[in-house]
Parts: structure tokens; C-alpha cells; sequence
């Protein structure tokens, strides 16, 4: 099963986030079948979020399956 999740990157307390649709039974930080966008949670200006929605979309008809957080994230950038 397709997943969509977080992927987490970056250096230790500096955390960065790719958005990434991946198998289920794979770790997070492993190899993505494609990535989405990311997630910048410390970035003072600038880009916090970017997601490909048409990408996004494309991959949930297939039926991946947005974790919760993933899920939250889409629905507050209008893509849901």
C-alpha cells in the first residue's frame, strides 16, 4: 500500500521535511517512489510549505493514503 508521509531530513535540530509518497512497509527516511514538496519548520521568511497539488492529487486517486499529518497539511493549503 501507497503512503504519503514526511520524510525527515536536515541536521540535528535543524529539521527539514520532504513531503513523499512511498510503500507502506518502508522506512520513512528510505528511498520515495516521488516526493511531493517539503516542509520548513524553522525558516523565519520565506517558503514554510511548498506542495505540488496536481502531483498530490494524481497520487491519492491512485489510492495513496496521506498520514495525519500529511492529511492536516493538505487540508489547510486547499488541496482537500
Amino acid at each position: 500500500m501507497l503512503s504519503i508521509r514526511l520524510a525527515r531530513n536536515g541536521a540535528k535540530k535543524r529539521p527539514f521535511y520532504h513531503i513523499v509518497v512511498s510503500e507502506n512497509d518502508r522506512i520513512p527516511t528510505g528511498r520515495a517512489i516521488e516526493v511531493l514538496g517539503f516542509v520548513n519548520p524553522i525558516a523565519q521568511n520565506g517558503e514554510t510549505v511548498r506542495i505540488d497539488a496536481d502531483k498530490a492529487k494524481a497520487w491519492i486517486a491512485k489510492g495513496a493514503q496521506p498520514s495525519k499529518t500529511v492529511l492536516e497539511l493538505f487540508k489547510k493549503n486547499s488541496i482537500l
